[in-house]
């Protein structure tokens, strides 16, 4: 059986956390939030981990997993940047970040050739989730449009810094993703539960949020099909936003139109585990705080990798 993949994007610079968060050390031992996310794929059954990274920190960044990582896992580096756009179209001079996600995904076209999940770098998702999603990519092997995303309940995915952004999702009998809906200024209040703020003051109005909702923390699951159907779809978005400077071609959008089109069906995978990132600097130390407990429960070792 082939062992699926495991993509992560780690092109990001994280403008409101500030720095290259993805090099971060929050473990005991210095470890990243990215390095738990290796370990736990390793652990699911993965087989090789590509990183999705820019040209300008590329060799950094690819010393240090060397150095980190060493044989535990095959693994391999592909770069997104602004000009990598199908011929035809010219860069808008005035663009200066990548093109979002299901972009960066795209960039890894040449790499993959397994079922494949994709991650955050900067998020941690639990050992299950990784299991669960593992699992659903080994029995779509050889198979095309039969996609998943790990729904995390909206109470295990907020940040105590501050108010939040989710993708709540809905799916039919099937547990097949129908819509996914983005809902702003999120949060946890004592008194009203897990609410929506309306409006741009804290003073505004409160709506309730059911917090079991299955949200998307951008942990998705694809089969190699998926990179010429997003091909297409680029072309068309290129053509409506070559001249915006910030439009961005992100995974839920690519998801939804393959949806909508009847392409492809998307498994909602429901994950019991607690995801935590570092969203705010102020997260930081909170998930010092979840890392360390994770270790003194015996979840995980310290260090995570012996080389």
């Amino acid at each position: 059986m082939i062992k699926p993949t495991l993509l992560i994007l780690a092109a990001g610079m994280g403008s409101r956390y500030g720095g290259l968060k993805q090099l971060d050390g929050v473990g005991p031992s210095g470890e990243t939030i990215m390095d738990y996310s290796v370990y736990d794929a390793i652990e699911a059954g993965f087989g090789e981990v590509v990183f999705v990274v820019r040209k300008h920190f590329r060799s950094d960044f690819e010393e240090r997993i060397r150095g980190r990582y060493g044989d535990a896992i095959k693994f391999n580096f592909v770069e997104q940047e602004l000009e990598n756009i199908p011929v035809g179209f010219k860069l808008n001079p005035e663009r200066s970040k990548p093109w979002g996600t299901g972009h960066a995904v795209m960039m890894a076209a040449h790499a993959i050739t397994t079922p494949f999940a994709v991650i955050n770098a900067d998020d941690y998702y639990g050992q299950d989730s990784f299991r669960i999603l593992a699992d659903f990519l080994r029995g779509v092997e050889g198979k095309k449009g039969e996609y998943a995303m790990v729904g995390f309940k909206t109470l295990n995915t907020l940040s105590e810094a501050g108010k939040v952004s989710r993708g709540i999702c809905s799916a039919d009998e099937n547990s097949l993703l129908t819509t996914v809906e983005e809902h702003h200024n999120i949060l946890a209040e004592e008194v009203n539960g897990i609410v929506k703020v309306m409006g741009d003051n804290s003073a505004g109005e409160r709506v309730e949020i059911d917090k079991s909702a299955p949200v998307s923390m951008n942990m998705w699951g694809f089969t190699p099909d998926y990179f010429t159907m997003s091909d297409q779809l680029f072309i068309e978005f290129l053509n409506k936003n070559i001249n915006n400077p910030t439009a961005e071609f992100y995974i839920p959008y690519v998801v939804n139109k393959f949806i909508s089109s009847k392409s492809a069906s998307c498994k909602v995978l429901a994950t019991p585990d607690k995801w935590f990132g570092v969203t705010f600097r102020e997260d930081r130390d909170k998930v010092v705080e979840s890392i360390a407990k994770l270790v003194s429960e015996g979840k995980y070792p310290t260090p995570l990798f012996n080389k």
